[in-house]
């Protein structure tokens, strides 16, 4: 049987949405801000102007009974493309904000068995470093490959997991809140024969953050028929509970039970603290059968009109 010449490689990252004053955990580690007093806090909140340094410290606990390794960088956050959920760069992907800001003490470090580990970092700012809202995480990352059994032939893949305490960097300077609808596009699904099954319109829009501190938005739907009756208002819940600066992601919202015969419009208006946003598209409604009668009917009178001229023409 043929192998592979190389062991293929799968990096999990996963930076767990903890609740307040709860530590990123994935059950086997955790990474969070080391305390300052009684206080625990859930994220490194910072703030800074342009050109200077800040230190603090983050702690790193083992809760397995076996000693593990891992190896400590910075990373940028963004938005995932899937849901719009909270993700971080890997540690080989190009960092340009917190991520090549945020230097630990050390780029690796070991942990006994259920013990914790305090590092210390700076984050230094740029002098040219825009102002407003910068989001990241120190990321702890597995320092070992777990391959797992190999049969039959087949490769074993290596999983590396990680987990970081985010980081919400506030840069000095002037804030600017902005939020954007884009690209609304409607598909609809509807049956062949009206009323014999489910009419459906899947709505897909882009919610776009064109300002430069975190949002937290909220989206509203609404849907006009003809002569302005109102045919659908509602609040939207599958929205990212964050949208960073510069992030857009992109969200379809199924409308079901949408009108089988109707020509109207579809509203998407987003809000957030100091930034507002909508767009429209239009839609009309046909059945299946209905239109594909209308389409014969239409082709019919062209192909009328084209054998009169040419009557016409040769009398």
């Amino acid at each position: 049987m043929r192998k592979l010449p190389a062991l293929l490689l799968a990096a999990v990252l996963a930076l767990l949405a903890a609740p307040a004053a709860r530590a990123a955990d994935n059950g086997n580690w955790s990474v969070f801000p080391a305390s300052t007093g009684s206080a625990q806090r859930p994220y490194f909140y910072l703030s800074a102007d342009p050109g200077t340094t800040l230190d603090d410290k983050v702690t790193v606990t083992n809760k397995t009974a076996a000693t593990l390794s891992f190896r400590l960088y910075g990373a940028d956050a963004y938005n995932t493309e899937r849901d719009g959920g909270f993700g971080v760069r890997t540690e080989k992907e190009k960092q340009s904000g917190v991520g090549a800001w945020a230097k630990p003490a050390q780029n690796t470090v070991t942990v006994p068995a259920r013990s914790s580990v305090t590092v210390p970092f700076t984050l230094a700012v740029p002098p040219d470093a825009e102002p407003g809202d910068h989001v990241g995480a120190l990321v702890a990352l597995d320092d070992h490959l777990a391959p797992g059994p190999a049969a039959d032939g087949k490769v074993a893949v290596g999983v590396q997991q990680a987990v970081g305490a985010r980081v919400y960097l506030r840069v000095g300077g002037p804030t600017v809140p902005a939020l954007a609808v884009e690209h609304v596009s409607l598909a609809q699904h509807r049956p062949l024969v009206p009323g014999t099954g489910e009419s459906r319109t899947d709505i897909t829009y882009t919610l776009h953050n064109r300002g430069n501190v975190t949002l937290n938005p909220k989206v509203d739907l609404t849907a006009t028929g003809l002569f302005g009756r109102t045919l659908l208002s509602r609040g939207l819940t599958k929205v990212p509970s964050e949208l960073l600066p510069g992030q857009q992601v992109t969200l379809t919202e199924a409308w079901h039970g949408a009108p089988q015969l109707d020509w109207g419009d579809v509203k998407l208006t987003a809000g957030a603290k100091g930034a507002r946003g909508s767009a429209t598209a239009s839609f009309l409604a046909l059945p299946w059968l209905a239109g594909g009668v209308l389409l014969a009917a239409a082709l019919a009178l062209v192909a009328q009109r084209i054998v009169r001229r040419r009557i016409v023409a040769r009398s």
